[in-house]
């Protein structure tokens, strides 16, 4: 007699695709649901990202034109000025009052990043908008590609994980169907069933 106890079965691949007296017209849809799930899900996430990354790049050369580089000067020593976060340009930067003409031919105060032994009347180079204002330099080159990357990369990860989500709540709900149904047959065979196993 063979040995039976703790044998495997052997695993059949893509036996939802295989004609075979046990599959059942539940497990064909799903595995269509399956099939279309993932490709769906790298579709719309190769499309959104690279939507996205495009979006970001648009965004940022609307920045770019809209920001323009001044000269300005410092309005005090730059020495006792607070430290500035650490950034790509590296730690040891301090912000300090600076004083710089705008477009209109005002001029205006504020606070810019600059050495720390910078002397007061040193020039230093600030961003603006058209009215004047400080903001920050906008982004380019390497930081800028970075910025672009990470925002495809998200909304590619974001799309995509939702329509998986999509699918797999779909699957969940068929195979709760199944069972439903599975449960509703028994009750009507579970009688005569225990009727032969009685009698």
């Amino acid at each position: 007699m063979a040995r039976t106890r703790g044998a495997r079965l052997p695993r059949v691949r893509l036996w939802r695709w295989r004609r075979n007296p046990l599959r059942r017209r539940s497990d064909v849809i799903e595995a269509w649901l399956l099939l279309a799930t993932f490709v769906l899900a790298v579709l719309t996430a190769v499309f959104a990202g690279l939507l996205g990354a495009r979006a970001v790049d648009a965004s940022l050369d609307e920045r770019r034109a809209q920001t323009r580089s001044v000269p300005a000067v410092l309005t005090k020593d730059a020495a006792d000025a607070l430290p500035a976060p650490v950034s790509e340009e590296g730690a040891g930067h301090v912000w300090a009052p600076v004083r710089w003409t705008a477009p209109d031919g005002t001029s205006r105060t504020g606070r810019a990043k600059t050495e720390p032994g910078e002397k007061a009347g040193s020039p230093v180079t600030v961003w603006t908008d058209r009215t004047g204002r400080l903001v920050t330099k906008p982004p380019e080159g390497a930081e800028a590609r970075f910025q672009i990357v990470m925002a495809g990369l998200t909304v590619a990860v974001a799309s995509g994980g939702l329509v998986l989500c999509g699918g797999w709540a779909v699957r969940v709900r068929m195979r709760r169907r199944r069972l439903d149904r599975w449960e509703a047959e028994w009750r009507q065979v579970e009688p005569m069933w225990r009727k032969r196993m009685t009698g």
